[in-house]
């Protein structure tokens, strides 16, 4: 039986005999993997309490499923009174740091390729506007870019913005209703669609990756959602996460993408990571799924090249929409939303997102490298918490991972450390390089979650990180094993005041 994030933290809840989501809602387009989970009528979670924003003291992603008295009796939950349903408005204690503005992307903490550089400065001297959704050159180099992975792409079915947020922001405006995503996300999501004073509603994840949504949950969500007269029609979900660092399976793929579908939603899909995969440790490395193949006529494609092809502060990102009537009014719709915020892509940018997606071959070797340098620090981080006692699954994909600190709960209380915000001052002070909390992500305050961003063992000596590209194996190098050795004290450090705190026999 495939449990969500919530059940794998509560080994006690996993057995109960919760009910299945509403069989009206399954019955118009379920998942259509693990028969085990559906025979046995145990949903993954409650949404209820997922969109609510409850805390928990779980790993990974987020809020108790049900009461547990109530999951220990087999009590079907009951359907919630009006305005029970919560949902995540962006309202935040105050006095816990800017909730507002999250991180930006990870960066590669490396310099910029001279060919990027070379393409932006030879496009720095013109006063020729890029046009709304982006030049004939650049549309045409992004449909190469999707044809070279299997993907049909025509130039009229693509768009391009300064930046994934504007682009998302254009795509959740010209569909209307409400916004789902997967818990935790990328901080960038939900702010657009509060932006637009839409209502988002947060999903937990399988046990297994983030990214995507657990189906049950999904189904379960939207339906009362409805219930309570809202508007569900938009689902943003990631084939490779920020902020797990994970590449969801094919199958949980293709099972959220059957249940959004089967609930009429539309999806975006957040593909801005898929580049930057790697071996997990021992392991083989992934390959991120395509969405659109599995449902062509309601998925959107997304990638935000300020990511892993273009430093992080030159802002363009690239849509590709369905290639039917459907998809190409809503292609028109956000290129009327685009043009009327002025988001136009700077020409110099323009430039760079052209030359990067047409893939010279320098730039494929140097993401690469890149890819792999990250992804081997990523399995040294994970090694330590792991021996560490904190919990995070293990990365795949991106400059990141995700760690979950509730194990050490009691010696992080002894410091003052009680919540996500508190986490994130106090890492960031200890370890000497940022440590975003899970509260930026979609997780509850009072979880005791971070990202950890691979790019702050690199240094800070522009010639030590450019080697890091070159040595055999960039743990060798001293910058990074100073770095690693300071966050592996760190940690033992907090470990041992745990088990201080222990009780004993």
């Amino acid at each position: 039986m495939r449990r969500t994030h919530e059940e794998d933290g509560d080994p006690a809840r996993a057995p109960s005999g919760t009910p299945a989501p509403d069989p009206g809602h399954a019955a118009s387009g379920p998942p259509a993997a693990d028969p085990a989970r559906a025979a046995s009528g145990t949903p993954a979670a409650d949404p209820a309490h997922a969109a609510s924003g409850t805390p928990a003291d779980v790993p990974i992603s987020g809020t108790p499923a049900v009461d547990p008295a109530r999951a220990a009796s087999g009590t079907p939950a009951a359907a919630p009174a009006p305005g029970i349903l919560a949902a995540d408005r962006g309202t935040h204690p105050a006095g816990h740091g800017p909730l507002r503005y999250g991180p930006a992307l990870p960066g590669s903490g490396l310099s910029v390729p001279p060919g990027i550089v070379r393409a932006a400065l030879a496009a720095a001297g013109t006063e020729e506007a890029v046009p709304v959704g982006g030049g004939p050159d650049l549309l045409r180099a992004a449909a190469g870019y999707w044809e070279r992975r299997g993907a049909r792409a025509r130039p009229d079915r693509i768009a391009a913005a300064p930046g994934g947020a504007p682009l998302l922001l254009a795509v959740a405006a010209a569909l209307g209703g409400d916004v789902l995503t997967p818990r935790p996300c990328p901080a960038w999501w939900l702010p657009q669609a509060r932006l637009l004073g839409r209502t988002t509603y947060t999903v937990p994840t399988p046990a297994e990756c983030g990214g995507v949504p657990d189906p049950y949950a999904l189904l379960e969500t939207v339906r009362r959602v409805r219930a309570e007269g809202g508007d569900p029609r938009l689902l943003v979900i990631a084939v490779a996460d920020d902020p797990t660092g994970t590449v969801a399976p094919p199958e949980l793929v293709h099972e959220a993408v059957e249940a959004a579908a089967g609930a009429g939603l539309h999806i975006v899909s957040d593909e801005t990571w898929r580049d930057t995969t790697h071996p997990a440790a021992h392991g083989r490395e992934p390959e991120p799924a395509r969405p659109a193949g599995m449902a062509p006529d309601r998925v959107t494609v997304l990638v935000d090249l300020a990511g892993a092809l273009l430093p992080g502060d030159w802002p363009a990102a690239v849509a590709r929409f369905p290639a039917t009537a459907g998809g190409g009014a809503l292609h028109d719709a956000v290129l009327d939303v685009l043009a009327g915020a002025g988001a136009r892509i700077a020409a110099p940018v323009a430039a760079a997102a052209r030359h990067v997606l047409t893939e010279p071959a320098e730039e494929t070797a140097r993401t690469t490298a890149s890819a792999r340098v990250h992804g081997r620090i990523a399995a040294a981080v994970h090694d330590t918490l792991r021996r560490t006692g904190v919990l995070a699954l293990p990365p795949t994909a991106g400059r990141h991972l995700y760690a979950d600190l509730g194990p050490l709960r009691a010696a992080l209380a002894a410091r003052g450390v009680t919540d996500a915000q508190e986490l994130e001052d106090h890492l960031g002070t200890l370890l000497g390089m940022p440590a975003p909390g899970g509260h930026r992500f979609g997780d509850a305050l009072t979880s005791l979650r971070v990202r950890l961003d691979t790019a702050a063992f690199l240094g800070t000596d522009p010639r030590l990180r450019a080697q890091v590209l070159t040595v055999p194996d960039p743990l060798d190098m001293p910058q990074v094993k100073r770095a690693l050795t300071r966050y592996a004290t760190a940690l033992d450090g907090l470990r041992a005041d745990a088990r201080r705190r222990e009780p004993t026999s």
